[in-house]
């Protein structure tokens, strides 16, 4: 029998193993429930990539299972699955000719038929401070903007879905601090507001501790840690980079870190 609903993991590994030559990571065990908000952390090349498309279903589990809400990931329809699982992947494959807006719609594609498709679009590049970008070419804008318009494009896709699940692989890579905390804020509001889990390939520790509820670690293509995001995890966190952590008061319930090489002095540092 299954459990309730309430009860039942969005998404479940099972030991689930995925090769790519020369390399197997896994076995993974992992349970996402709708709302959860998860970063993927880890030392470069450690497999967060590879596991968030072992998420998406993008990946192979060659042993194991990958289980949503309860049934085999691989047996959905491709197009059942778009409608509630949207992935923002750290390279982008786009015509770079075509309109803002037509950049957007590609993620209503799944939807069909889909008469509100204009009015969700632009929703969309507003709820990702996008919409002055409305009339313009992907192709002019720039790194900071072209990413506003990827991350309308995943927003548009789930639009209407509720408890449904959001992936995105380094969505803040190379972008100016001002953007970063905006674009999270506009991820954090989106999933918030529809009870969607939300998955985060991130380099950043602070982005991690401020925005996630839970760090899943990586190492050697293995899960080093699932722990709650906050001062307890700051221990396998040093051990995760080899580095040092000096914990900051970033307000109330909240804090931020320092690091430093391992092995180096430490100096007090005003909060």
């Amino acid at each position: 029998m299954k459990p309730p609903v309430s009860l039942q993991p969005l998404l479940h590994l099972e030991q689930a193993v995925t090769r790519l030559p020369g390399r197997q990571f896994g076995p993974f065990d992992l349970q996402l429930h709708a709302g959860e908000r998860v970063a993927i952390l880890g030392p470069s090349g450690a497999g967060k990539s590879t596991l968030l498309r072992l998420l998406a279903g993008e990946g192979t589990a060659h042993a194991g299972r990958v289980l949503w809400r309860g049934e085999s990931l691989s047996t959905l329809a491709a197009s059942e699955l778009a409608r509630q699982r949207a992935v923002l992947p750290q390279q982008h494959g786009v015509a770079f000719g075509m309109p803002v807006e037509l950049v957007v719609a590609l993620g209503r594609l799944a939807v069909e038929p889909d008469p509100g498709q204009a009015e969700v679009v632009a929703a969309a590049l507003q709820a990702a401070c996008a919409g002055h970008l409305a009339g313009r070419r992907f192709d002019t804008l720039s790194g900071g903007e072209q990413a506003r318009v990827q991350l309308a494009r995943v927003m548009a896709q789930l639009w209407h879905a509720r408890g449904g699940l959001l992936l995105v692989d380094e969505p803040l890579a190379a972008l100016d601090p001002g953007l970063q905390f905006e674009l999270m804020d506009a991820l954090a509001e989106f999933t918030r507001s529809r009870s969607h889990a939300l998955v985060a390939v991130l380099h950043d520790i602070n982005q991690a501790l401020a925005g996630f509820d839970r760090l899943w670690l990586v190492q050697h293509g293995q899960l080093a840690g699932d722990l709650p995001a906050g001062r307890t995890a700051l221990p396998a966190l040093e051990t995760l980079f080899g580095i040092e952590l000096q914990c900051l008061e970033a307000g109330p319930a909240r804090i931020a870190v320092l690091a430093r090489r391992a092995g180096s002095a430490r100096r007090p540092v005003a909060a």
